[in-house]
């Protein structure tokens, strides 16, 4: 493996998130306190507790999960798709850089700005709420499984996205609805029987119940049924990242 590769890529895209720190940290995480001044304080205090949780500090995790999925996204798409745009990208596919280096290089630098900025909110949190997390190393196992799985995601969607547009069509009207439809505000137990069957298809939902179980040891999914869904996700988005830049599918062309 070409790691002088993998370190010039990774080294690259970080540099860039530093050159950008008020759009790359600094928005993500004013954005997630206003949810918390809105949804905490001034809902939280009309709310009862859920599950023994107050209400403020239950939102806690669906907040970070809501913040480190749009980035994971946000981050790996630009990442790969801004070479392809300004055609770039052909001075990397004809360099000695196998598909290995390339995702490790791309994937690795956003997921590390994802659990960055997840870490950044989560400590922003404890100026609100008090927080006690229970399993912290479950904890960053969630987060980091949930950054990485959605920074190769990302990936994909920056090899197949076309345009700007297409850039910004997933994770707007596709990902950031099925988060806060995920139980990100709300347990899907205080659903209809119908519809906490039909919100059980929604992926996300596995994501933050995972991660809320770490911090209150509490979950509407089996933990293991949330762990199972992250690894089968990142699985299927690494084979079909394997097939695309092996065949070149929006690359060569």
């Amino acid at each position: 493996m070409n790691l002088h590769a993998v370190r010039a890529i990774y080294r690259y895209e970080m540099a860039r998130t530093f050159r950008t720190v008020v759009q790359s940290i600094l928005t993500p995480v004013l954005t997630t306190s206003l949810y918390f001044v809105v949804f905490g304080s001034a809902i939280g205090s009309r709310m009862t507790e859920i599950g023994g949780v107050a209400f403020a500090a239950f939102i806690v995790p669906g907040l970070i999960m809501l913040s480190v999925l749009n980035e994971s996204i946000g981050n790996a798409s630009f990442g790969i798709y801004f070479p392809k745009w300004s055609g770039t990208i052909y001075e990397l596919l004809s360099a000695p850089v196998g598909a290995a280096e390339i995702v490790l290089g791309y994937v690795g630098a956003a997921a590390t700005k994802s659990v960055l900025v997840g870490l950044i909110i989560l400590a922003t949190s404890t100026l609100f709420v008090p927080l006690q997390i229970l399993h912290p190393c479950w904890m960053l196992v969630f987060l980091a499984l949930t950054a990485l799985t959605f920074s190769l995601f990302g990936f994909v969607l920056g090899i197949w996205a076309t345009s700007w547009e297409k850039l910004q069509f997933v994770p707007a009207l596709i990902i950031t609805p099925l988060t806060f439809l995920g139980g990100s505000f709300y347990s899907i137990d205080m659903l209809p029987p119908v519809w906490r069957t039909i919100t059980l298809f929604n992926p996300v939902v596995y994501l933050i119940s995972g991660f809320r179980w770490s911090f209150y040891d509490q979950a509407d999914v089996d933990v293991a049924v949330s762990f199972t869904i992250i690894v089968g996700i990142m699985l299927a988005c690494l084979a079909l990242i394997t097939w695309m830049i092996r065949t070149g599918w929006r690359l060569r062309h």
